[in-house]
């Protein structure tokens, strides 16, 4: 008699895989998601991204951390991997973990046909529930457009859209601006 193929895990069972796995997962309410590559220009935005953060954080308490470094939203049980993440002051980690971080102040998405949709929508929601997060930036990888999501007063989120490549979008979590013509720079669609 053959068995059935298990089709949820426990978040113990999660990382024990994600541990030995040759491609990433995300993770949450027991099934588990393979996160799809991504094109060179995604590639090229997302290390844009996360040099120009380190570079223009320079000596502030902050780390920037890119898509290698897993996050547990502890209050819906989501694993996932950011393009880009910020944490400033003392890093927390998930319980028992030393590869996965709780607390954010900025998360930046690149985004992809593919994942346009869920990064806007439900992984949005899901990063809402992160106490520390102040900043939520989504970056289209096939057109020059940036939305900013900043947490407000009652838990309000305001949102901020550039398109033009002198413009810079203002973060600030972390107080500072990137100009849309460095997060852009070397990508194929501008040749």
């Amino acid at each position: 008699m053959l068995r059935p193929i298990k089709t949820t895990f426990s978040p113990d069972e999660y990382l024990a895989m994600e541990q030995v796995a040759e491609y990433k997962s995300e993770y949450h309410n027991g099934e588990i998601y393979a996160m799809s590559g991504g094109t060179p220009d995604h590639s090229i935005i997302a290390v844009n991204v996360t040099a120009t953060l380190d570079q223009l954080l320079g000596a502030k308490p902050c780390g920037v951390f890119n898509s290698d470094m897993r996050l547990l939203v502890e209050l819906n049980g989501l694993y996932t991997y950011p393009d880009a993440m910020v944490i400033c002051g003392k890093i927390q980690l998930a319980k028992g973990r030393k590869d996965t971080v709780t607390n954010p102040v900025l998360i930046v998405e690149v985004l992809s046909e593919s994942t346009r949709e869920y990064d806007r929508g439900a992984k949005f929601n899901f990063y809402k529930k992160i106490p520390t997060l102040r900043e939520y930036v989504l970056v289209e990888s096939e057109r020059a457009y940036v939305e900013s999501y900043r947490r407000t007063v009652g838990d309000n989120w305001l949102a901020e859209m550039y398109d033009d490549l002198e413009a810079s979008v203002k973060l600030t979590s972390v107080e500072l601006e990137i100009q849309l013509g460095r997060i852009y720079r070397k990508v194929s669609w501008l040749d």
